[in-house]
């Protein structure tokens, strides 16, 4: 039996991801993190979806520590979450919240190894990202590495995502006839709103320019999706 636990946080992204592995998958667990979120209801919407699409199991866990250590716009109410600016798309912004893919993925690894799980399945992107170093295909399989030899078991971090634009994540979503379900109830948006979200923070905006493309550009993205993915 092949099993893979998906960091899930109930966004477009790892939702996406969560469709495609329960197709490549016997058993998938979920693990969503509460780390004390300004966007918090992403925990609920996560739970629901988890049920939903059938997830064999799903942890939340409670690293309410990371919100004591990191500073950032989602951990700090007082730090607002910025709105979209072409001219800072290339900066840090301040809703990076330092270590959380490095606390995530290492924890995500240690349930698998506890659930016997080959793979930990996360939705970071280097196409279309935020300006996250922790996003990076670099860091992913560098802290892949240390944990297998930390760890004494080979498990694999998969990004399904990692090249894809988000033009061609909707695509993705919509290969598995669930384009639907991800547009109207997964939550992305930095102010916790599900859906279409605030329509003004950086993730919606990025999420809404992906799927007007898409939309109008259907057969381009989806040949685009078949030669980075050999899926169609």
């Amino acid at each position: 039996m092949t099993r893979a636990v998906v960091v899930f946080s109930g966004g477009q992204d790892s939702t996406t991801c969560l469709i495609q592995a329960l197709q490549q998958y016997d058993e998938v667990h979920c693990i969503t993190f509460d780390y004390g979120q300004r966007h918090r209801a992403e925990i609920e919407v996560a739970q629901k979806l988890a049920t939903e699409l059938g997830a064999a199991a799903h942890k939340v866990l409670d690293v309410g520590m990371l919100n004591e250590l990191a500073v950032s716009s989602l951990t700090r109410d007082s730090i607002p979450v910025p709105l979209y600016s072409e001219d800072e798309k290339d900066a840090v912004p301040s809703t990076f919240v330092p270590g959380r893919n490095i606390l995530f993925l290492t924890l995500a690894a240690i349930y698998a190894y506890q659930v016997q799980a080959e793979a930990v399945i996360t939705g970071v992107c280097e196409t279309d990202f935020s300006g996250y170093p922790d996003c990076r295909d670099e860091f992913v399989k560098a802290l892949n590495h240390a944990i297998d030899l930390g760890i004494g078991r080979d498990i694999a971090f998969i990004t399904p995502l990692m090249w894809l634009d988000k033009a061609e994540t909707w695509a993705l979503a919509d290969y598995y006839q669930q384009l639907e379900r991800v547009r109207h109830n997964t939550l992305t948006c930095y102010n916790g709103i599900q859906g279409y979200g605030c329509g003004q923070c950086a993730a919606c905006h990025l999420r809404a320019k992906g799927l007007e493309f898409y939309l109008a550009n259907k057969s381009n993205v989806l040949l685009s999706l078949k030669q980075k993915t050999g899926l169609i």
